[in-house]
């Protein structure tokens, strides 16, 4: 699939997109300017998290962000040319471990445990649906670390009337005592 790289002349900020979407902004240091990426990385980083799995890796900015925090992140990308994108463009460190791989079977194989995994991955303007189901979700909180594990996931809706949010709450909800939405009517 065909991507585009930006570069805002005026201010260094460089943009990447692929198949019509967003998928990362950042400085001309790799520093995230999407106010989601801030929030994920401040929820991250209030939970003291030492290890985060990350299952999408758009332009690695929160990777990026999480490895200068002294956070070992590991990404999970289907698409290979992702990581080349981000550490070309966004300054993805080499030492960041990386998997080219379907997030969900990443998980089925792995072991290790995590403290905090971030689902932020698209095929165009939706999740792919085998990454939101009750299933998946049993299979996430399986490989978060026992105590104050976090699983988050960035969505896209359509609007205020979008179903998508409260279904996917509604199965996370069979998996965890507690499941918040935090939304922002001008995301």
């Amino acid at each position: 699939m065909p991507f585009v790289i930006e570069q805002n002349n005026a201010t260094g900020a460089i943009s990447y997109w692929r198949g019509g979407g967003h998928q990362s902004e950042a400085d001309e240091n790799g520093v995230s300017l999407a106010e989601y990426i801030h929030l994920l990385y401040g929820l991250i980083r209030q939970r003291n998290a030492r290890r985060v799995l990350m299952i999408g890796g758009g332009g690695g900015t929160l990777a990026t962000m999480l490895d200068r925090a002294g956070v070992e992140t590991v990404i999970v990308d289907v698409d290979p040319a992702a990581f080349e994108i981000a550490r070309d463009y966004f300054h993805l460190p080499e030492h960041i471990e990386r998997h080219v791989a379907d997030g969900a079977q990443f998980l089925k194989k792995e072991k290790r445990r995590f403290d905090a995994i971030v689902l932020d991955a698209f095929s165009g303007a939706e999740i792919p649906e085998h990454l939101v189901t009750r299933g998946f979700f049993a299979l996430v909180k399986s490989r978060l670390a026992t105590r104050g594990g976090l699983c988050l996931i960035n969505l896209i809706v359509g609007d205020d009337d979008d179903p998508l949010p409260h279904e996917i709450g509604s199965r996370m909800g069979t998996i965890w005592r507690n499941v918040r939405l935090i939304d922002r009517p001008d995301w």
